[in-house]
């Protein structure tokens, strides 16, 4: 994750819900809520693009696979491991 890219954009303030427990932690922790908020936002945007692109995918993915399995990995004997 480019944490650069996450202070480059701009900052909309908003409001969450969390934990008063793990707001505590954090706090004496000394972890910044903001930052860590918008990394965990940040992961989980990329995972569920992730999953989405898989899911759209899964058609061609399995096609190439196939044929794979049918007429092995291509310039397999040039492998060196």
């Amino acid at each position: 994750m480019n944490i650069q890219r996450l202070k480059a954009g701009n900052k909309k303030a908003t409001n969450l819900t969390l934990s008063e427990n793990l707001i505590a932690e954090a706090k004496a922790l000394k972890i910044n809520l903001s930052q860590a908020a918008e990394m965990g936002l940040a992961k989980a945007v990329s995972a569920e693009k992730a999953r989405i692109w898989k899911e759209e995918n899964a058609e061609a993915i399995e096609s190439s696979n196939e044929w794979v399995r049918k007429n092995g990995i291509p310039l397999e004997k040039y492998r060196q491991f």
